[in-house]
């Protein structure tokens, strides 16, 4: 397979490893006043072009110099998305820094101990917020010299630290080191190598304290290969061109986000969008329309369950329209599905028909009126939650990886997609499954270099003969596709000798509209039983219209109509399932989680053993009577 390096065209060749901010220098050189970013201020859209964008990254990168960032200095970012993430994260690549993105939920605790193990020297504080959060444990952080921060208010308290430097001074300081040290940034990219450590991206510390895995330069352009040169991709339009549209919007200290977002701009240059906060998602989509869209399964239940809503409150003409459309999309999905993701004679008619009565304005409503591509990855999807979008004629393709392997393992491809699978190997030969365990194994170029100051958790990582351990559990479909049946460690064995997974018995019950999250216990025990938290603004949406009063989140879901309806959802899902996979009882979670206080990863993902010690007593009382 040719490598960015290896491609003759591959800009910078001459000069140095290729690197996101050399293609990001490069481009700027080839395309100067073409927009490269838009972000949202006072209203309206405002515009960064290439070069404008080129010339910032080289202000911040000469003002880390000036503050005396060498090679392998780590700079830590803990913001929100906004330009200033990517300014910085690439200067401090284009220094042969090593970049820390933090999410903008972690706590004083979580930053005391990401910037205490990094090692981080400069940090970058969005706002006073954030800052709070440093000053709460700034005595602990030794190696910190400088925090930088965005926003101007709210700092006056601390105006005559020397530690703190507003962003616009920072950005000047560079000017003059630019001034003063003409070409220093230049001589310091064509030094970069392969083995360079690019960033530090930690893991979401699920069983235990997270990890910060190096991702090196190598590892990176092995990524951005892989995302505009996919060997198996077989005709049609590039994965990812000039001419696309991108909504970021996760935290882009994710890898995926990282890789939908920085990576492909700097890979194949699409315009990207930053959306003004995670909780408008839903109306900038609305008003970008992206060409392109990720998301974690999260988002797409979330619009999926705001589309059923809507409907089910929609005037009367609407409903009458809405009940044959959404059959129809019921039948074009399914055909889809049997069809590798691709339309038969029958179901592509039934489409024409209806996208112009139905489905057009609906996906003009949630943002996917022109996404040619969409994906869900990082956790598992339910398969009825992407047979709703398919039959909308919304392509969401479920892919798979992980931060170790630079979120590159297996995708199902347009035309050849298999819904419940997270589709075939990029490369023949760069994933196995152990035949004793079940555990997915990958090994290619992708693979991390280890744990930043970890070399036994490293060790642990991988096989005796060098494969990654994914800790997922996955079978092969057809001998081409694979499926990811749970993660190792949660795989259920109930006391009759039964292994069950959970995970696909929790992502059909978040299928409804009503249930936000839920968690499946039996571990040892006789049967199944289940923690379910409430979909807020739906359920209250739902009890409104029922006359039901309610207060809190916890008055609500402790209605027993609620439980009754909650019952209901259990009872369809129950009916997908073998006797001995089916929820015999369920308790409702008395307050919405939280990743501060415990309950979810920074990435929303639920902590099993906290939620276990949390609600232990509601899991006890199940198996009492």
């Amino acid at each position: 397979m040719t490598t960015v390096v290896e491609r003759p065209e591959a800009p910078g060749a001459a000069t140095g490893y290729p690197t996101i901010a050399s293609l990001i220098r490069d481009r700027a050189g080839v395309k100067p006043d073409v927009v490269a970013m838009r972000e949202k201020d006072f209203g309206i859209w405002q515009e960064i072009t290439w070069g404008e964008l080129w010339d910032t990254i080289l202000n911040a990168a000469h003002g880390l110099l000036a503050l005396g960032v060498e090679k392998g200095d780590r700079i830590s970012i803990h913001s929100e998305d906004r330009p200033e993430w990517v300014i910085l994260d690439v200067a401090t690549v284009a220094v042969r820094g090593i970049s820390v993105g933090l999410y903008p939920t972690n706590p004083a605790a979580e930053v005391e101990y990401l910037l205490s193990d990094s090692g981080s020297v400069v940090h970058l504080a969005e706002d006073q917020e954030q800052a709070d959060k440093v000053m709460e444990v700034v005595d602990s952080l030794t190696a910190l010299k400088k925090v930088i921060h965005v926003e101007p208010r709210g700092f006056r308290r601390w105006r005559d630290d020397e530690r703190f430097l507003f962003w616009d001074e920072f950005i000047e300081l560079g000017k003059e080191h630019r001034a003063a040290n003409p070409g220093a940034v230049d001589k310091i990219m064509s030094e970069a190598t392969e083995e360079d450590v690019m960033t530090l991206v930690y893991t979401s510390g699920t069983t235990g304290p997270p990890k910060g895995a190096m991702l090196t330069n190598s590892n990176v352009s092995f990524c951005l290969d892989i995302l505009v040169n996919d060997p198996k991709r077989v005709g049609g339009d590039k994965p990812v061109s000039e001419d696309d549209i991108i909504l970021t919007y996760l935290p882009l200290c994710h890898v995926a986000e990282r890789i939908f977002s920085t990576w492909t701009l700097a890979a194949a240059g699409p315009t990207l969008n930053f959306a003004e906060s995670i909780d408008t998602v839903q109306l900038n989509l609305r008003e970008i329309q992206p060409t392109i869209f990720f998301a974690v399964p999260r988002i797409w239940e979330r619009i999926h369950a705001g589309v059923l809503i809507r409907l089910s409150d929609a005037t009367f003409f609407k409903k009458m329209l809405a009940k044959p459309s959404m059959a129809a999309a019921q039948f074009i999905g399914r055909e889809r599905v049997k069809n590798g993701g691709n339309f038969t004679v029958a179901s592509r008619l039934l489409y024409l028909i209806f996208n112009v009565l139905f489905f057009r304005s609906l996906k003009e409503r949630i943002g996917l009126r022109r996404c040619r591509y969409a994906a869900s990855g990082a956790a598992p999807i339910a398969p009825e939650v992407l047979e709703f979008f398919l039959g909308l004629g919304v392509s969401v393709y479920e892919l798979y990886g992980m931060t170790e392997n630079v979120a590159v393992a297996t995708t199902n491809y347009p035309g050849r997609a298999k819904l419940g699978t997270v589709g075939e190997p990029y490369i023949e030969g760069s994933l196995r499954i152990d035949e004793d365990t079940g555990e997915i194994q990958t090994k290619h170029g992708g693979v991390f270099k280890g744990y930043w100051n970890k070399p036994e958790r490293t060790a642990e990582t991988f096989t005796d003969d060098g494969w990654l351990k994914t800790g997922d559990v996955g079978e092969w479909v057809d001998g081409t596709h694979v499926k990811i049946v749970d993660r190792m460690k949660d795989i259920i064995i109930t006391s009759g000798g039964k292994n069950i997974s959970p995970s696909e018995i929790e992502n059909s019950l978040k299928t409804s509209p009503f249930i936000k999250e839920a968690m499946v216990i039996g571990d040892g025990r006789k049967f199944l039983s289940a923690l379910i938290a409430i979909e807020f603004d739906t359920v209250g949406d739902w009890a409104t219209r029922k006359g039901i009063p309610y207060t809190t989140y916890r008055d609500l879901s402790e209605k027993p109509q609620v439980i009754e309806l909650v019952q209901k959802e259990v009872n369809k899902t129950n009916e997908r399932f073998a006797r001995v996979e089916n929820v015999r009882k369920f308790a409702m979670i008395p307050k919405e989680l939280d990743h501060e206080d415990g309950e979810l990863t920074a990435t929303q993902k639920l902590k099993r053993s906290a939620m276990s010690d949390l609600f232990g007593d509601l899991i006890e009382d199940m198996y009492r009577s």
